[in-house]
Parts: structure tokens; sequence; C-alpha cells
């Protein structure tokens, strides 16, 4: 292992030259889009003032932007970074230092995949504070720093766990399965997610939060009926202190099988009249009626077949006929990952705003009750400071659900239709 291995245009192929520059030039284009329509917006839509006063959408903006601004830095940085331990002379220092030190193959390649992740922590952990400080100014965090600190270290432990484990893995699976590798870590990577949806509700969840089953008899009452209306047999509805860390609401749909739960902020139960949760909650049905989280299971395994072929092309510098793949693969692995991920932003949050909108019809469709529906969406995006008029590129690329305006003008569309229907 005493081999440094470097990335070299000009060793490949046209085609993956051809490759590269164009993930580059895609990333450096979305970024730089990002970034334009971040600081400079343009002007609020004025339909916006049909639902809001101009002042909270001025606010809004206000609250929005500059977390805009720090996603964009924080993703150059993390390109940086990785780019630098990969082509710079300090990156093959720090390498060749990894080498003495670990002096075994697999010591050496747990020790690259540790590094990398404790670099990243390094260039990302600023980044994180700070949401969590402009979350406290504002007023959306009820967390302490020590609180904060307590579940960023539980984050950390269980994401450097997974990144250590899947790493061995990977490594094992580029040195054994050389040519098919890809095609095995898709496979791989098909059963983590099953496993994931399945425990990460019972298993993860819970140690950052408690989730009891829900007990007011009214909204229990309530959840009978439209699950009824609903042709749904409704088992697990819990409700999770979110108050100790926020004071948003929010509702979502996890898990699969055994697992399968919807579950409700005690936030939006305390805050939220009865017919706006009924409007959650129904929304809610919706994904479980369509089997969202099965469609987006399928489409990750899909995804990930997908995403390893292009891993295959992009990691051929880093990949030499040898039975013992260089340390440098890792970092060279989370910087395509980076790039293609963020690349194909779109293309997952196109996806998700259309279940998104499907499931919001669905809700109108099992309550009937349209200014329900407009008064939750009216409340969500006030309390939170969601941004009432975003630029078109920034919801194209980010949003995976869709603006306030979209919702009700969809709401409304789909009410007025269906009432033209039923008066044929």
């Amino acid at each position: 292992m005493k081999r440094n291995v470097m990335f070299d245009f000009k060793g490949g192929s046209p085609g993956f030259r051809a490759g590269w520059f164009l993930l580059l030039g895609l990333a450096l284009l979305f970024a730089f889009l990002y970034l334009r329509y971040s600081l400079f917006p343009g002007g609020i839509d004025p339909s916006v003032k049909q639902y809001f006063p101009l002042s909270l959408a001025e606010k809004a903006r206000a609250f929005n932007f500059p977390l805009r601004v720090l996603y964009i830095v924080q993703f150059v940085l993390e390109v940086a970074l990785l780019g630098w331990l990969l082509l710079s002379s300090k990156g093959r220092s720090l390498y060749s230092r990894i080498r003495k030190v670990g002096r075994h193959y697999w010591s050496i390649t747990a020790l690259s995949v540790i590094s990398v992740w404790i670099l990243v922590q390094l260039v990302t952990l600023p980044f994180s504070y700070y949401g969590y400080y402009w979350l406290k100014i504002w007023g959306f965090s009820t967390q302490s720093l020590g609180a904060w600190l307590m579940d960023y270290g539980k984050n950390a432990g269980i994401d450097l766990l997974i990144t250590l484990v899947g790493g061995l893995i990977f490594f094992a699976l580029v040195n054994r399965a050389s040519r098919y590798w890809w095609v095995v870590g898709a496979a791989f990577f098909g059963i983590w997610l099953v496993v994931e949806y399945l425990f990460w509700p019972i298993l993860i969840s819970p140690l950052f939060n408690h989730f009891v089953p829900i007990s007011d008899p009214g909204t229990i009452t309530m959840i009978n009926t439209l699950a009824q209306r609903a042709g749904l047999h409704i088992n697990g509805i819990f409700v999770m202190d979110a108050s100790k860390q926020t004071t948003l609401a929010n509702a979502y749909f996890t898990g699969i099988g055994s697992s399968k739960r919807i579950v409700i902020y005690d936030t939006l139960l305390h805050n939220y009249s009865l017919s706006e949760i009924q409007a959650v909650l129904a929304h809610e049905m919706g994904h479980w009626k369509h089997g969202d989280v099965i469609h987006g299971l399928i489409a990750g395994v899909l995804g990930g077949f997908i995403v390893c072929g292009l891993l295959a092309f992009f990691l051929k510098p880093w990949l030499p006929k040898i039975n013992q793949k260089p340390p440098e693969l890792w970092a060279a692995l989370q910087l395509t990952l980076l790039l293609l991920l963020f690349v194909s932003n779109p293309i997952q949050n196109a996806i998700s705003r259309k279940m998104e909108l499907r499931a919001d019809s669905f809700s109108l469709q099992l309550t009937g009750n349209l200014s329900a529906e407009i008064q939750l969406q009216k409340d969500l995006a006030g309390t939170s400071l969601a941004d009432l008029s975003p630029p078109n590129f920034i919801v194209w690329f980010s949003y995976d659900h869709p603006p306030v305006l979209t919702r009700i003008h969809a709401l409304e569309t789909e009410y007025y239709r269906s009432s033209a229907s039923s008066k044929k």
C-alpha cells in the first residue's frame, strides 16, 4: 500500500473526461443559479396579498435568505475539501501518513474512511450550528445549546457507525467483485433501504423523541371516521414530543410493514384547530392510501442502481486492476456522490412534490372542507416563515413540497372541478 493514486483527466478516455466535465459543469451551473436567485429573488407575487399580508412575505424572505446562501457555500466547501484531498500535495501527504499509521490494508482503509468523515464534519459543523442559532433567534428552536449538542452528537455517532460499516463493505465489494461491484453494491443499498424504512422509526427515532399512541378521544373518533371513509385500516398514529426541539408543527407518514405509522407533532395538536388537524391526518392518509413510502422505496432502489452504475464510470481512475484498491477511493466516492446527488435534486424533488399534491387532493376529497385545507396551508406557512413567493428555479431545484400558493391554488382548482362534476 505504498502507491498514491491521483486523478488524471489526461489519462482517461474522451468519454470519461466529457462525463466529468458535464457533472462538474452541471453542479457549478446549478450552484450559481441557486446563489443568484437567493441573492436576487425578484419581486413578490402580487397574488400573495390575497392570502397573506405583504409584511409576512418580506419577513419570510429575510428569514430564508441566509439559509439559502449558506447551503450553497457549504456545498462548495465540501466539494473543495474532497477535491483538495484528491488533487493536492497536502492530500497526498495525509494519505501517506494514513498508510504509515495503519500499516495493514484494512486498518488503512478504516482510517481513511474515518479521516474523511472527520474532515467533512469539521467543515459542516459551523453550518449546522448556524442553522440552530438562526432558528433560535427567530423563535423556532426550543432547545438549549446543550440539548442541541446532545442531539448533534447522537446524529454524528450514528452517521459515523453507518459510514464506517458502509465504507468497509464498499471496499470489500470493489476488491472482490471488481468488475460487477456496482451491481452488488446497488443490491446491498436496496437491502439497506428496506432495513432503514423498517427499523428506523422504532429503533433510531426514539433516541431523539418520545412517541406515544394518540389518546385524545375526539381525535381518535375523527381518525376512525376518516379511515372508514378512506377505506383504510390505520393501526399506528403516534404523537411526537417535538416541542422539546421546535415550535414548528408537522406530521409525517413513515415506515413499512409493522413499523408503518403516522406521526403528529405535539405542537400541531396543541396549536391548531380540530378541522386543521383533520386536514393534516387526511393528507397523511393520502400518502398511506397511495403507498407513497413503498413507491419512494422502489424509486430509491432503482435510483441506487443508476447511481452505482454512474459511480462505476466516474471512479475509474481510483479503481486500478489490483486486489487492494487505494484508500483515496473513499474520498473520490464521497466527491462523486456529493455531485451526483446535487445535480439530481430536481428529479428527486419533482417526484416528492407530485406526491404531496396528490395527498393534498386526497385530503380535500376526504374532508370536503376547502376552508380548513386553505387555513391549514396559511397557518403552516405563516408560522414557519416559508417563502411565500420563492423563485421558480429554487422551487424546481430544492423544494420537496410545493410552495404554499401552488398548494392553495391546486386545492381550489380541485374543489371547484369536483363541485362542477357533481352538478352534472
